[in-house]
């Protein structure tokens, strides 16, 4: 639902602009119960969010700055983290007491109403969009609706195995996600199913062809070399080749029934980062099944949603 989106997909959007103009355009938006986005510029000594609207300042008090903060289920890094970067909102009055007019904002309460109205009915399959928060050796974690964190896996990330979420994302990329499930207030997600099959991913290359890859790891029996985030092929080993490296590969053999791509390594060299593109295959509606594996090999690879 457009209303939920991550923080920092509507700063921008011109109905958010407009309910930010002027007091009296707040005052319709706090009518409404909209929800709105604006830039926090400070979190004071008492953890309060110091939100600029244009129009005026706002703030969002500790005890409303995020569900579960108020029980220490949520800790206050995640309110001082928001510094500098845009927080979502309702608009629940306007100060006039003091020497200038200040909005009360809750951004608690945005929270409880995209999960009690959009994240708790989301059922396994649904592909949604979510945003880059930060990145752990285990995993990625990422806002999927008014700031609320999920994490994706290392291992669900994409099928070609990768040392680091880093090697994938960055922080602040918006990017596309699927429910594995919902367990209790914990959203399971996965990622590496809309990446495409190994036959749609395998569609794009040929035998006799030399094309760009990542080297993802060197083995004693050979260098395994990333042609696509869900496609990986096998090269024979080559001195001075690194994990990390861009290559050059030469396609020497493909073999569905085995998918495998067979390498031979043309010329490698060092780079500042190694994340491929994300070409992504799905990025809306519900999965039901998705089957990695082509047709006839003698793997099979799959992912059931319930």
């Amino acid at each position: 639902m457009t209303e939920f989106l991550p923080e920092g997909r509507k700063i921008n959007d011109k109905e958010n602009r407009s309910a930010l103009r002027d007091i009296r355009s707040l005052e319709r938006a706090a009518k409404s119960r909209g929800i709105y986005e604006a830039v926090c510029m400070v979190c004071d000594a008492e953890h309060n969010m110091i939100v600029d609207l244009g129009c005026m300042k706002g703030i969002i008090k500790r005890s409303e700055g995020a569900v579960g903060i108020d029980d220490g289920r949520t800790r206050d890094i995640a309110l001082i983290s928001r510094v500098s970067k845009p927080v979502c909102f309702v608009i629940d009055g306007i100060d006039r007491t003091g020497a200038e007019n200040i909005a009360l904002l809750s951004r608690k309460e945005a929270q409880r109403r995209a999960w009690d109205e959009y994240i708790s009915l989301l059922p396994a399959g649904e592909v949604i969009p979510a945003r880059v928060t930060h990145l752990e050796q285990f995993g990625c974690f990422v806002d999927i609706g008014c700031g609320i964190p999920s994490m994706i896996p290392i291992d669900a990330i994409s099928v070609s195995r990768i040392t680091h979420p880093s090697d994938r994302f960055t922080v602040g990329q918006d990017i596309f996600a699927a429910v594995k499930g919902i367990e209790g207030e914990k959203v399971c997600l996965t990622h590496k199913e809309l990446l495409g099959t190994w036959s749609q991913n395998a569609e794009r290359f040929s035998a006799g062809q030399t094309v760009p890859g990542i080297v993802r790891s060197v083995e004693d029996y050979g260098i395994f070399v990333e042609l696509a985030p869900n496609l990986a092929g096998l090269a024979e080993l080559k001195p001075g080749v690194l994990a990390g490296d861009c290559a050059s590969v030469y396609i020497k053999a493909m073999i569905p029934e085995k998918m495998k791509i067979k390498l031979i390594i043309v010329s490698s060299y060092r780079a500042e980062s190694a994340a491929g593109q994300l070409d992504y295959y799905i990025t809306s509606g519900r999965i039901d099944k998705w089957v990695y594996s082509a047709e006839g090999a003698s793997k099979y690879i799959a992912t059931e949603f319930a």
